[in-house]
């Protein structure tokens, strides 16, 4: 038999965490018909609710379920991040807590991995559930990385994937602090399938995800895996030192041959403040990018555990 270890970010998911557990289990005679035994793998992401002592009560029902429990929030990429590197199963895969990532579809996820490739993942077709503003921009941000990036990132992908321990080794030795899981299953390679569903929505609670946290995380994505907002500023900067040389040599020969006198304050104030704003722009993306090396060469550890059994 082979060990496949399912991984469970949890942040303040008290009410799903039975609810999982016990949907996951539905599917357990399927995947021993297969050659697997499962190990569950809950990683608690500093919750401040009665989450860990949920996990406790399922441990005490059954021992293949573990926990690591961070000293605090350090965010879902660290956590998935954890999950690798505590898994020890032959076979792993990440889900949500929330039952969003549908157990079911884990037989026929494995049976993939059977045909030779190395993962499967899935995407969503359809955002049914999520405000439009929401969905607009989140498929901009997919069509974005798509044109920027040399890295494969699929539109409406999400982090339930099924791996081999290659493709894990190979994940877990990638030990940048800012990470962007989705670019990185990208980058490493390795033969992926992907499988298509329909949205679900979440059994309880509320997403963590607000608009403000999903932008701040994509900006991490366009910063991880493409130097395109680099050029992009070298590009206007280049752009604005030829307009304002062409303006200064219209503005000599005017004067020359017409005679005019320069124009009024305003046109010059408005043309400062575009210039300025300008700048600023493209020193807020160097900043990003310096923001980024600063927090990578102080090789602060990923996550902190407080707990784990």
């Amino acid at each position: 038999m082979s060990l496949l270890t399912v991984i469970v970010p949890c942040y303040n998911e008290e009410e799903n965490v039975p609810f999982f557990y016990e949907e996951l289990m539905k599917n357990e005679p399927a995947l021993a018909e297969r050659g697997l035994e499962l190990e569950l793998l809950y990683v608690d992401d500093g919750s401040t609710d009665k989450t860990v002592a949920e996990i406790r009560k399922l441990r005490e029902r059954d021992e293949r379920v573990h926990l690591v429990s961070f000293s605090r929030n350090f965010g879902k990429e660290a956590a998935i991040y954890a999950g690798l590197e505590n898994s020890r199963g032959d076979y792993v895969v990440m889900m949500d807590a929330d039952l969003q990532d549908p157990p079911s579809l884990l037989p026929e996820m494995f049976s993939s991995l059977e045909q030779g490739y190395d993962s499967v993942a899935t995407r969503r077709v359809s955002r049914k559930g999520e405000p439009p503003v929401r969905s607009f921009f989140a498929r901009m941000f997919y069509r974005l990385m798509k044109r920027i990036s040399k890295t494969e990132i699929m539109d409406g992908a999400r982090d339930y994937r099924l791996m081999t321990r290659q493709m894990v080794d190979a994940i877990l030795s990638m030990r940048e602090y800012n990470r962007f899981t989705k670019g990185i299953f990208g980058w490493v390679g390795f033969r992926t399938k992907w499988i298509e569903y329909e949205n679900v929505e979440r059994l309880k609670g509320e997403t963590k995800w607000s608009f403000w946290k999903l932008f701040l995380y994509s900006l991490d994505g366009i910063c991880a895996f493409s130097t395109a907002p680099l050029m992009l500023a070298s590009v206007m900067g280049i752009f604005f030192c030829v307009v304002a040389f062409l303006m200064i040599v219209f503005i000599i020969v005017r004067k020359l041959i017409f005679g005019d006198p320069v124009s009024g304050w305003p046109s010059l104030v408005c043309i400062i403040l575009m210039v300025s704003g300008v700048q600023f722009f493209c020193m807020g993306i160097l900043g990003q990018y310096l923001a980024k090396t600063y927090m990578e060469v102080k090789r602060r550890p990923i996550y902190l555990v407080r707990e784990s059994f």
